[in-house]
């Protein structure tokens, strides 16, 4: 599901469900809380690589789990990214093929993010009967522009690496197969600096954010979890899950 490897002051983790193209579940998103709160906890950790196996980062939310009534307290995904976007270690991504819905969203949280030149993005929340979720209703157009935002969220619009890139939204398009080798140079480079320093820099340059974060986490997860249970989302679960239950042609 989630695995997690040590290689001096970096830690790997990687997403590790290439049956349903990296999709991730309940169980995967505590497994990458639980992985990141200790890297947090850990002096000596100064990087973290997020990556998925076997082609693919994450092809997003296991639809299967947005079936049903929601809870009014954090899912487990919310959790999970209330951690990601507060820690002090620095994060640097590797995207290879599909990133889809949070594998989008989970970025702009991540410090770097090196992406396969034929990689792709999508965040199919509206197609979806769903709102946008991540914090991407605060930081997406700050990152890439409103009228891009907008494409993106509300028509759903995939779009490239060249494209991310050109956008600001990723760090680089590299050489498809590439990504990992240099998000692991970028997490090299990191690991030399001092730790403590490294982490004070990355904590003040994120400060004077986090608390509108916390606020836009809020605001989306009451109308995320109203559009859950909506006649319109559960409509649009029940057609995806049937599409992928039948057989190829």
């Amino acid at each position: 599901m989630i695995e997690t490897s040590r290689s001096g002051a970096c830690v790997t983790l990687l997403i590790n469900r290439p049956e349903r193209r990296n999709a991730l579940n309940n169980v995967m998103y505590r497994q990458l809380e639980d992985s990141l709160q200790a890297a947090q906890a850990d002096a000596s950790c100064s990087a973290i690589i997020l990556t998925g196996a076997q082609g693919y980062f994450t092809s997003g939310n296991d639809v299967s789990e947005f079936r049903g009534a929601r809870s009014v307290e954090d899912s487990p995904a919310l959790s999970f990214l209330r951690t990601l976007a507060s820690i002090d270690v620095p994060v640097v991504a590797a995207v290879e093929g599909a990133a889809i819905g949070v594998g989008v969203t989970l970025l702009q949280h991540c410090d770097f993010v090196y992406a396969g030149d034929t990689a792709t993005f999508a965040m199919p929340f509206v197609s979806l009967g769903l709102s946008p979720e991540g914090g991407s209703s605060l930081l997406l157009a700050q990152l890439v522009g409103a009228r891009r935002a907008a494409e993106w969220l509300l028509l759903g619009k995939p779009f490239s690496a060249q494209e991310a890139q050109d956008s600001g939204f990723i760090t680089q398009a590299v050489p498809a197969g590439m990504a990992l080798e240099h998000a692991t140079n970028t997490a090299h480079a990191l690991t030399a600096q001092p730790a403590q320093a490294l982490r004070e820099a990355k904590k003040i340059l994120q400060e004077s954010q986090r608390a509108a974060l916390g606020h836009a986490f809020d605001r989306e997860k009451t109308l995320f979890g109203r559009r859950l249970v909506s006649d319109e989302a559960q409509a649009a679960f029940a057609s995806f899950l049937s599409k992928r239950k039948a057989p190829e042609a």
